[in-house]
């Protein structure tokens, strides 16, 4: 593990200097405010003060779609890495204050000679037939492998993976962690900062289940929108307050949205983490879209493909109650869950340590 991420194995240690520091800064006002959440707070606090009303759910995935239809896939690749984005409107960190990062007539990235590009992209991929394996936006998964990030294994081999979003709990997750056990596959949990404060009982259950646990920030905002010291710590908060519970680190980061930049990409690889994105996602986190355990079956089972990373998302009624038919449809078809440690990069790929010394 990388030196810098090495640096906050120690944070358990500081908890009691990072619950004075806490206290201190509220003093004026009375350490009763402790509960109130200070961007400006660091360690532990920004997870344990947080709740569902502080997440960022405006926006799940805002990258294209498994099965979207695009008419022109070249406007879309224009839309994702040129001007017209949606968040083309707004002001964006960029190491000049005085600058924005979409700050040229073409959407290209304004930035100084030494530094990457902060250009907000979003991660999506276009869906090709008889089950081959499809295709992301043009370059960027040269970037991805670039800063040690994944988005789908080894396409010579019939191995899938899974992984689910839980930015909150709408009570499937037991039923998935039933069924993912009845067959013993594993997969990884994408928790956020009051996932883990709201719900440390099935966080437990992922770990002691042999589930990986992977970081979805703090409060799910949009990380290019943040500067440099704010990314860390929704990374970094999150996974010391998880350190704290359960005593493992953490090594797959999944950005919010499935927006990034160069610059985040570098900022999660310095840290020590993996940028998991996805070969396979739908629109599932509608809460009040339930169209039944056969559709999310059916949509898996056309896109399933060699070295498949599925994201699904937990909240989804459906996608708990067709989670045992798309196993058994998977092993029927070829295909075998993989163990989603393998997709870490070189160096890190079978690293048993989960995070650990």
């Amino acid at each position: 593990m990388r030196t810098c991420k090495k640096s906050i194995e120690s944070a358990c240690a500081r908890t009691a200097a990072a619950a004075a520091a806490l206290c201190l800064a509220v003093s004026l006002s009375g350490c009763s405010e402790t509960g109130k959440y200070n961007p400006a707070l660091s360690d532990l606090g920004g997870v344990y003060a947080s709740s569902f009303r502080d997440l960022d759910l405006s926006v799940e995935i805002s990258g294209k779609l498994s099965e979207e239809d695009v008419e022109d896939s070249s406007i879309y690749a224009q839309e994702n890495w040129g001007s017209d984005d949606v968040y083309s409107g707004f002001t964006q960190y960029d190491h000049d204050p005085e600058r924005t990062v979409f700050g040229e007539d073409d959407g290209s990235a304004v930035i100084a000679e030494g530094e990457v590009s902060n250009k907000l992209l979003r991660w999506g991929i276009s869906r090709r037939p008889d089950n081959l394996p499809p295709k992301a936006d043009p370059g960027a998964p040269e970037l991805l492998e670039k800063y040690g990030g994944a988005w789908i294994g080894d396409t010579e081999k019939s191995v899938i993976y899974l992984t689910f979003d839980e930015g909150y709990e709408n009570g499937y997750t037991p039923v998935i962690l039933d069924t993912l056990a009845k067959h013993n596959v594993k997969a990884v949990f994408f928790i956020t900062g009051p996932y883990l404060k709201e719900h440390q009982d099935l966080v437990r259950r992922m770990v002691e289940e042999g589930h990986i646990v992977g970081n979805h920030t703090v409060h799910h905002p949009s990380l290019p929108t943040l500067d440099d010291r704010q990314v860390e710590e929704e990374i970094l908060g999150l996974e010391r307050a998880f350190r704290e519970k359960f005593g493992k680190g953490m090594e797959f980061l999944r950005p919010p949205k499935g927006e990034y930049s160069e610059r985040t990409l570098r900022l999660a690889n310095d840290l020590g983490y993996c940028t998991l994105f996805w070969s396979f996602a739908y629109d599932d986190w509608y809460r009040d879209k339930v169209r039944g355990p056969q559709y999310a079956y059916d949509i898996v089972m056309r896109n399933l493909h060699n070295g498949a990373v599925l994201l699904l998302h937990a909240v989804s009624k459906d996608n708990a109650y067709a989670l045992d038919s798309i196993i058994k449809g998977a092993a029927e078809r070829g295909y075998s869950f993989g163990d989603p440690r393998d997709l870490l990069p070189s160096g890190k790929a079978g690293d048993a340590t989960y995070g650990e010394e």
